[in-house]
């Protein structure tokens, strides 16, 4: 028999079983806690609400009726109650994709793996995975204090590209057009597009401006900014306002949208990041007083969620 045939033989006899996973891939803590969120399978609810800033969990959870835990480790604060009757779990993830990859990798082995034998449970549990965040506007007609809901994402992290699967997931024809647009440089990671969940998508069509979400894996020279690092590619942000897809343009800077979107996406999840405009990078401007503007997308997004 072939040496490639007895492998693919292998790998099948092997992907047809169960697989344990070891300890060094799935870390559990001594207290039976996963290692980065300090969390046990049940203190998190079916719908998550994704943060940045660790102090804003405390924000969403004070529309809370009720609380049932408050569990903090790092950057990771988390707090699961209720709203409106609706159990809800609101996460810090720190700032960037890698932190992303941790979060939404963690709270899918709570939801689906069985701790005690280290095996992917039967039944699947699928999450509602859902970002607040804030961002900056790459169109003139956006206006600082809008809400944008990342319809799609488009990565420049690389993240999803260390992944199986990626291309099933990932919108193909516009990333070609995007690449061939901006004459993207080989020595970045290739940029992927990956939409929302398009029942969250309707769910809060009527509240969000829909647009196209850039996640950049830095706040300065990835995004465009010279402090006193010029960027790579100092017309790339030109470049990128100027692209048009069906009738699409690209309207935002954030930083996390496009990991939660891809890796929810190959897992079975359902996912969507909402970002309050907070700069306005064409206008060159920026409001430092938005937190007005992030309780009313807040108190919005949990009144859509809690009709689920």
């Amino acid at each position: 028999m072939p040496i490639i045939q007895q492998l693919t033989d292998i790998k099948t006899i092997i992907m047809s079983k169960k697989r344990t996973i070891p300890a060094s891939e799935l870390i559990i803590n001594e207290d039976g806690t996963i290692f980065h969120l300090h969390l046990l399978p049940e203190q998190i609810a079916d719908i998550v609400l994704l943060v940045g800033d660790p102090g804003r969990v405390e924000m969403i959870a004070s529309f809370f009726d009720s609380r049932e835990c408050e569990v903090s480790n790092r950057e990771f604060k988390t707090i699961t109650g209720s709203y409106k009757g609706k159990r809800m779990t609101v996460l810090s993830t720190g700032i960037g994709i890698g932190n992303i990859d941790i979060c939404v990798t963690e709270l899918d082995a709570l939801a689906n793996i069985d701790f005690t034998t280290r095996q992917v449970k039967d039944n699947f549990r699928q999450l509602t995975l859902v970002r607040l965040g804030t961002s900056g506007a790459l169109q003139a007609d956006i206006k600082v204090g809008e809400a944008i809901f990342a319809k799609t994402s488009v990565g420049f992290d690389g993240l999803l590209n260390y992944y199986a699967g990626r291309n099933d997931v990932c919108d193909l024809d516009i990333e070609k057009a995007f690449i061939e647009h901006t004459g993207w440089n080989e020595l970045l990671p290739k940029p992927y597009f990956i939409d929302a969940d398009p029942s969250l998508a309707e769910l809060f069509k009527e509240t969000t401006r829909q647009g196209i979400t850039i996640a950049a894996p830095g706040f300065y020279a990835p995004q465009g900014r010279w402090v006193r690092l010029q960027p790579q590619d100092i017309n790339l942000n030109e470049k990128i306002e100027s692209f048009e897809y069906e009738g699409r343009k690209i309207t935002n800077f954030e930083m996390e949208s496009s990991a939660l979107a891809g890796m929810a996406a190959l897992m079975g999840h359902k996912a969507a990041t909402i970002c309050t405009i907070i700069a306005q990078r064409i206008a060159l401007d920026a409001c430092t007083d938005y937190k007005p503007f992030v309780r009313h997308m807040i108190a919005s997004a949990l009144d859509k969620l809690a009709t689920l």
